[in-house]
């Protein structure tokens, strides 16, 4: 115990000497910083193996990634800089919590008699979140009676895409889109300087059709390139609605009608539409690893109570003069997903704002193949939790309690023998398998009997995908249709082209 808190209070001060004004040595001073706190941890693992210097270890591998980005920085240096101290302030509480509780069980005669308390604590967090999805199963429901509007009254609407180098399912999407019935409908698509002649030769191709088509302009630094095409659409837009979607989407001839009249109804300024997939065929998993995995973040998670509505971008619908009194795109241009800010500017004004499933013979569909599933994962995941790694350890492990400790103590409890804590996690797994069943039933209307006994592997892939996505956007590039989104979403300072 002496020995880690000696660890623990010689780390903090070195850290803390390197926010002095130590100019360009700083880079050099993290460096070493990182070896030291590389073989600290390797010692005291090795000394004393249990699993609170095994924490330790991991809360320093997220310190030792904080002090990597400061011996490379590739950041504006104030904002870099205060990322990073917020980083060392918040990890370095974590480490003295966990050496307050070390202590604390220390002085317990019985430690072992704690553990059925701690397994039932599971069961109760894991029944919370049960209960939560319940609830958002329940209220985002399609309503089961509409009611009808004339035409005279149904407000004018524009369905708004951005397209970049977009293949056959662009094509695709407005196929669906020219079945509507909707009566007061624009469709305008955006070629957003795509870098193949395919994507305007496709928009074009409609022109007869009467679809509108912008050859947009690049965006400046200050903006994300799917922003600012937002932005040109909407400046483009008759519709006193808006209805934003991706190529990927599909729809039925009565869904624009249907989710206009229940958008009337409920009385809202702005609606996103959580749509059903392309069941996966029953030799692929990937899928089932992925979108589940990202619907579960939207619907599990108690956001209310934070003001963090649950929103997706395939599909989402919004009043144009919401739009304009919340600032318009320029006030999200670098948010990697601007319509959930915008989704909690509506839940704040009049609750504005409605999360919506979608009917599969009546709504929205969405066919996207895996390696797109993955590619907008790894491109969200990180920057949904505000660039910071102290978040981003934080969720790794609370993920890991919660939808994998449980199996995990399930085996250890059944080779033990010890039967109060079996029933215990036993409960527990059911819960938690329930909860990701309904998650995946949810995703592709059906339910997928596989989905069962994925979910210790989802949790698996899904913490990989948010560490791998933190990697990528502090340490490398994330490309999303040819362009480098770190440099507008991160404020990293582009390279010079290479002689």
């Amino acid at each position: 115990m002496l020995t880690l808190l000696i660890v623990i209070a010689l780390l903090t001060a070195l850290e803390l000497l390197l926010w002095l004004p130590i100019g360009k040595s700083r880079q050099q001073y993290a460096a070493v910083l990182i070896l030291i706190s590389v073989i600290s941890s390797v010692y005291l693992v090795i000394r004393q193996l249990d699993i609170f210097t095994v924490l330790y270890a991991y809360v320093t591998v997220y310190r030792v990634v904080s002090l990597a980005r400061v011996a490379t920085p590739r950041r504006q240096e104030k904002h870099l800089y205060r990322l990073a101290r917020r980083t060392t302030v918040f990890l370095i509480g974590a480490q003295l919590l966990l050496l307050a509780a070390s202590y604390g069980l220390s002085k317990l005669t019985v430690p072992d008699e704690i553990v059925p308390y701690v397994a039932g604590a599971g069961l109760i967090i894991s029944i919370g979140f049960l209960l939560n999805t319940q609830r958002q199963l329940l209220t985002t429901r399609q309503p089961k009676v509409i009611e009808q509007y004339a035409v005279r009254d149904l407000p004018t609407l524009t369905v708004a895409i951005p397209a970049r180098n977009e293949t056959d399912s662009l094509n695709e999407c407005l196929k669906t889109l020219l079945h509507s019935t909707y009566p007061k409908l624009e469709i305008i698509v955006l070629d957003d300087c795509s870098q193949n002649k395919r994507t305007p030769e496709i928009i074009k191709s409609f022109a007869h059709d009467g679809v509108r088509f912008i050859a947009g302009k690049p965006p400046d630094a200050n903006w994300l390139a799917k922003n600012y095409a937002y932005e040109q659409l909407a400046a483009t837009a008759n519709g006193e609605l808006l209805l934003f979607c991706g190529v990927d989407a599909r729809f039925m001839p009565e869904t624009l009608t249907l989710l206009v009249e229940s958008m009337l109804q409920k009385k809202k300024s702005m609606m996103s539409v959580l749509p059903a997939n392309v069941v996966p065929p029953k030799t692929e998993f990937e899928s089932l690893l992925v979108q589940p995995t990202r619907y579960a973040w939207e619907l599990v998670l108690p956001r209310r109570p934070f003001q963090r509505p649950a929103v997706l971008s395939t599909c989402w619908i919004i009043n144009k003069k919401l739009l304009e009194s919340a600032g318009g795109f320029a006030a999200c241009s670098r948010a990697i997903s601007p319509e959930r800010t915008l989704a909690r500017y509506a839940a704040t004004h009049d609750d504005g704002y409605s999360f919506m499933q979608s009917d599969t013979l009546t709504g929205v569909s969405s066919d996207k193949p895996f390696n797109e599933q993955q590619d907008t994962a790894v491109r969200t995941r990180y920057p949904l939790l505000h660039q910071h790694i102290e978040l981003a350890a934080f969720v790794t492990v609370a993920e890991l309690i919660v939808f994998a400790l449980p199996f995990i103590t399930l085996l250890g409890a059944l080779a033990s023998g010890y039967t109060s804590v079996i029933l215990l996690a036993s409960a527990n797994v059911i819960i938690v398998t329930i909860i990701y069943a309904q998650v995946v039933q949810i995703a592709y209307r059906r339910f997928i009997f596989r989905s069962l006994w994925l979910l210790p592997f989802a949790t698996l892939y899904d913490v990989a995908i948010l560490n791998y996505s933190l990697y990528k956007y502090e340490f490398s590039e994330v490309f999303w249709k040819g362009r480098n989104v770190c440099i507008p979403v991160m404020r990293v300072i582009p390279e010079l082209p290479k002689i």
